[in-house]
């Protein structure tokens, strides 16, 4: 399974706008900063047909040691950030979800992800 980096986005971007990379990675990184401050300072974040991120914090919860049986400790509440999908990623992740079901039913079950000449992922089955 491939992963696709911020470098890959900055590639692709400047592939597809002329745009010299090093501009398009300042862009990308300025965007990644002002969602995370925003983040920070308990501000939702809402991107319209991607998703929603938005901060929260965790309830104090029992934790155990595998290790020590009978002893347990609280893990205190912490922040953290939720993401909800929006409407088009949504639909699109739930046809992959079917592709790969139907994938798994159908041979072995094993997808790899291939990259199409504009250099965006894709599933491609692996038989």
């Amino acid at each position: 399974m491939s992963k696709l980096t911020k470098r890959d986005i900055v590639v692709s971007i400047s592939n597809q706008t002329g745009l010299v990379q090093h501009q398009v990675f300042d862009v990308v990184q300025r965007t990644l900063d002002q969602i995370t401050d925003s983040l920070a300072r308990n501000v939702a974040v809402e991107l319209r047909n991607f998703g929603v991120f938005q901060p929260r914090l965790t309830k104090p919860r029992v934790g155990r040691n595998p290790n020590q049986p009978g002893s347990s400790f609280v893990i205190p509440a912490r922040a953290t950030v939720k993401f909800k999908a929006g409407k088009i990623m949504r639909q699109r992740v739930e046809k992959l979800s079917r592709e790969m079901k139907e994938a798994a039913e159908n041979g072995n079950g094993r997808t790899a992800t291939k990259r199409n000449s504009d250099g965006a992922a894709g599933q491609a089955e692996n038989n």
